[in-house]
């Protein structure tokens, strides 16, 4: 294997001090992510050849769905790669599970907090969930790519080693040129992705049919998350499960891929499980009496 390489690209993991206050890159991925994700939702309810009428979730609704994602993504990823990825180190240093500034997040962890937050939300406001689910889950490649651009900035979760010519030298991956794999997730799970569902969504109006884009959703992320697997080095607390090829990230995403083909197939089932409750009719109240 070649020592030459692309030089990783030093980028402070900062972007600005203020005090002592210090403004990642890792913190404005997620910040950028939500608003922007926020805003094409709102897009998509805002436009009415997407829906059989208008569309079931309002903007106000969307609003409040805000706060709720953040802190299932947030609580669900950091859980997620705590439990997973490295319960020992965090089980030896507990204090260190709340810096999540250092990095350390799960994907499949956050989505299932997602999920799990949304759906919690969506039944106490009597709103249909997959609808909601689905509006997210179209918007979630937004997230996905800054995410993966904010790994490349950290120098963290880079690939395996490689004589491409585009390798790169990282702080931490050793002297040898390695995959940006951060780059391929970002443009396999962020742009490819969203333009797959964007067809769907835009161009054969798959919102109509609740649970679709969700399914599909799952099924395409574990896709791209399997082939960027055999490009991308395993967490070295992990390692490889089995020979020099099998990892984690497969074995979280493989199941990934079953459960969205599923989704897709039981769409109009599930919409009739997870629809909201009927409303009770109004109690008749008695005429007033004239005075």
């Amino acid at each position: 294997m070649p020592s030459t390489g692309i030089p990783f690209p030093h980028i402070d993991p900062v972007l600005i001090h203020i005090g002592p206050l210090a403004i990642r890159w890792y913190a404005l991925a997620y910040i950028a992510g939500l608003v922007l994700g926020w805003r094409y939702i709102l897009a998509m309810i805002d436009t009415p050849k997407l829906w059989t009428g208008s569309a079931p979730i309002t903007k106000l609704e969307i609003d409040d769905a805000l706060l709720w994602a953040a802190l299932g993504v947030i609580l669900g990823g950091r859980i997620g790669y705590v439990l997973v990825y490295n319960f020992d180190y965090y089980i030896d240093h507990p204090a260190e599970i709340f810096t999540v500034w250092h990095g350390g997040m799960s994907f499949h962890g956050g989505a299932f907090g997602v999920l799990v937050a949304l759906t919690i939300f969506a039944r106490r406001r009597n709103i249909p969930v997959l609808s909601l689910l689905d509006l997210v889950s179209a918007a979630q490649p937004i997230g996905q790519f800054f995410g993966r651009i904010a790994n490349f900035i950290n120098g963290e979760l880079w690939g395996r080693p490689t004589d491409a010519p585009w390798g790169i030298i990282f702080p931490t991956g050793g002297p040898v040129p390695r995959h940006p794999s951060q780059l391929y997730e970002a443009a396999l799970e962020g742009v490819v992705l969203f333009l797959i569902l964007r067809l769907l969504t835009h161009r054969f109006k798959l919102l109509q049919r609740p649970g679709t884009v969700m399914g599909a959703f799952i099924m395409g992320y574990g896709f791209a998350r399997v082939i960027v697997e055999f490009f991308r080095e395993p967490d070295a607390q992990v390692g490889y499960l089995y020979g020099d090829w099998l990892t984690m990230g497969m074995v979280l995403s493989i199941p990934m891929i079953l459960a969205g083909a599923l989704i897709v197939w039981k769409a109009p089932a599930l919409a009739g499980w997870l629809a909201p409750r009927a409303s009770a009719p109004a109690t008749k109240r008695p005429a007033a009496k004239q005075k």
